[in-house]
């Protein structure tokens, strides 16, 4: 390979909350520290034990010789940046600069949406398991999560519940939906055919649609992600679609996020509604690292960086699915996985948080499932060293299972 995803890069006491926030209270999902012996390893945070791409610090380098860092405006090359991505990546070929708008980070974006669509109070639709994240967001803005489960099929795909969507879009009145695409934690990589569906439920319903496309990149083997702005003329004009490079490219400390709107008055309403809070302004230096990722080397770093992820997500998968009782689908996009030990609970005699603990105990940094909307589940994140993923498989062999 010519990038290296082998190194293990010390992190405490580096800005990484995936170290430094261990045994502490910030989230209230945090690990707790291993026992004496057992250094710790990083399975929890959603970001990457990996260096960045190295055209993303030498843009950032070449910036930073450049003292000044006033009041700027991004460049052209910033949004043909973005679209040639966007082509290249996803065969998108009428993305155009005025769809595109910058943002200070996904988050922002849809509380700007929640703000802009609904009133304290409404409902707003929501696959379970859900993305911890998107709750807060509702919770925080006042309104109210509507649960449809997404439903665990006989070949280890999590599928829509099309009907179960239809009825709670009816039955709630709902006119807002954050549709996660690829899905968060399940890794769900959506087909054209489901998208098409399901985007004909939301026009049935009059629904306007946030799509969170922040794990667009993140796609394994024979997998492709399809933008929900390419579905169909109505989610075109009916999806306000987010964007960042802070998964692909581990530059989550930047908040390089952006959106694509192609409808002129959803876009006119998010536009003035952020000009008014101030919030989503861009950093001049995520400005010049999205610069920096959307080249070709970023892309043949992406390519190189998800066959390591293929290789890391079979590993741990087929450990853990060979325990007995636990159900951990292979992902077919994000560094994310989602095992349910539910039958391995019952089966056992032990508790979620027993097994957890356990792991803990050991310096395996997973995350409690729960916060995801399962009742069984651990979240797993393997976004490191093969080393790594070997080295906690086989403290869970040893200690926990």
């Amino acid at each position: 390979m010519q990038f290296d995803f082998t190194s293990i890069i010390e992190r405490v006491g580096k800005d990484a909350m995936a170290a430094d926030a261990v045994g502490k209270h910030i989230w209230g999902i945090e690990p707790a520290p291993p026992k004496d012996g057992f250094d710790f390893i990083p399975m929890w945070v959603a970001d990457m034990n990996f260096a960045t791409c190295p055209s993303v610090t030498d843009a950032l380098k070449k910036r930073i010789d450049h003292p000044l860092f006033g009041y700027f405006l991004p460049d052209e090359d910033y949004y043909e940046r973005i679209i040639n991505w966007h082509k290249s990546s996803f065969f998108a070929d009428d993305l155009q600069r005025k769809y595109i708008g910058t943002e200070n980070g996904v988050h922002g974006f849809i509380m700007s949406c929640i703000n802009v669509f609904t009133k304290p109070g409404d409902k707003i639709l929501l696959h379970r398991p859900y993305y911890v994240g998107f709750m807060n967001d509702i919770k925080g803005t006042g309104r109210e999560a509507v649960f449809s489960d997404l439903i665990l099929d006989d070949s280890g795909l999590y599928r829509m519940d099309y009907d179960d969507m239809e009825r709670k879009l009816s039955e709630n009145n709902i006119r807002l939906v954050i549709f996660c695409s690829p899905h968060n934690p399940t890794g769900r990589v959506w087909k054209k055919a489901e998208l098409k569906r399901v985007f004909g439920i939301f026009k049935r319903h009059d629904c306007i649609v946030i799509s969170d496309e922040i794990w667009a990149d993140i796609i394994l083997r024979d997998n492709s992600h399809i933008p929900a702005y390419t579905v169909s003329p109505w989610a075109k004009e009916n999806t306000l679609c987010a964007y960042a490079i802070s998964k692909t490219f581990n530059l989550a400390g930047l908040n390089a996020a952006y959106h694509v709107i192609y409808n002129k008055n959803l876009r006119k309403k998010i536009c003035s509604y952020s000009d008014l809070t101030m919030y989503n302004s861009p950093n001049v230096l995520n400005v010049h690292a999205l610069k920096g990722a959307y080249t070709d080397t970023g892309a043949e770093w992406v390519r190189e960086l998800n066959e390591v992820l293929y290789e890391n997500t079979q590993y741990i998968c087929d450990f853990l699915n060979a325990v007995g009782g636990i159900s951990a689908p292979l992902p077919q996009g994000t560094y994310m996985i989602y095992a349910d030990m539910r039958d391995y609970c019952k089966n056992n005699g032990r508790s979620i948080e027993d097994i957890l603990h356990a792991g803990w105990d050991v310096g395996v940094g997973w995350q409690d499932g729960r916060a995801f909307g399962g009742e069984f589940a651990i979240r797993i994140n393997v976004a490191l060293p093969l080393s790594r993923i070997k080295e906690a498989c086989r403290r869970l062999k040893e200690y926990v299972f």
